[in-house]
């Protein structure tokens, strides 16, 4: 057991579905915290397409697929039952994606340096040649910059959406309750929309004034400028952008300020 607990007593909203939240909240219990799971995020396939399944089965004819996350592998494989040796090679933002990968049987050929995706192209760009083609199975909200960066790069790319990402219904509620009774002292964030979807919450419930007591933390800095564009602080941001560097910089925040 730790000596120190520096969340003892704080309850932490672990925005996580059930898949995803179990080794979060084990981080959080480990430091003293409460963890809260109120999944923000949800992500349901598609239904299979034309266009997906000619992708799929021309998948021989890509030089590279990237993953960038766990959802986009396993949302992927639950469409892909070819060959796997059929796979062109792959790339990956994070090591966790990595290991789900590995876990699978495939060798994955690129790993950025840091996980987010600017450096991620700065990173792969060099191990491209013009006219490589590029296969991104994405979610309906992800970002185009890597696309986008290939495309100027003049690689060929092609993105197909293989998730929708939305907020359990039934979690709403739940939510607007906790934050109008002041019962989350922390809130974390993985991603721009898991703070969209609480946002929509808090003016749905007009809970701004509540979030005020809350402290605040996020991964990467797409989900920090979403927090700024609502106008909202962050009081704890990791270089490494990882839920256990959120937790030990959320820590470091509350250490410093009880000093």
């Amino acid at each position: 057991m730790l000596k120190s607990l520096p969340l003892l007593e704080k309850k932490v909203l672990v925005p996580r579905g059930e898949n995803q939240a179990k080794s979060f909240s084990e981080l959080i219990e480990r430091y003293g915290g409460t963890p809260v799971e109120i999944p923000l995020i949800a992500f349901r396939p598609i239904q299979s397409n034309k266009r997906l399944q000619e992708i799929l089965e021309a998948i021989d004819t890509y030089d590279w697929i990237i993953f960038t996350s766990n959802t986009t592998v396993e949302t992927f494989f639950s469409f892909f039952k070819a060959d796997k040796r059929l796979l062109p090679k792959i790339a990956v933002i994070g090591k966790k994606t990595k290991q789900v990968l590995v876990d699978k049987g495939l060798k994955v050929d690129f790993v950025p340096s840091a996980y987010v995706a600017e450096v991620f192209v700065d990173d792969f760009l060099p191990t491209i040649h013009k006219g490589a083609r590029v296969l991104i199975p994405k979610g309906n909200l992800a970002r185009e910059y890597i696309s986008n960066a290939l495309l100027q790069a003049g690689a060929e790319v092609e993105e197909v959406v293989i998730y929708e990402t939305y907020m359990p219904d039934e979690n709403r509620a739940r939510l607007a309750k906790m934050l109008a009774a002041d019962q989350l002292n922390i809130l974390m964030f993985t991603s721009p929309s898991t703070v969209d979807h609480l946002m929509n919450v808090v003016k749905e419930f007009h809970l701004s004034e509540h979030l005020k007591k809350c402290i605040i933390s996020c991964i990467g800095p797409v989900s920090e400028k979403k927090l700024l564009e609502y106008n909202l602080p962050v009081h704890a941001s990791p270089k490494e952008y990882t839920v256990e560097g959120m937790i030990k910089s959320t820590i470091a925040y509350l250490e410093h300020t009880q000093k």
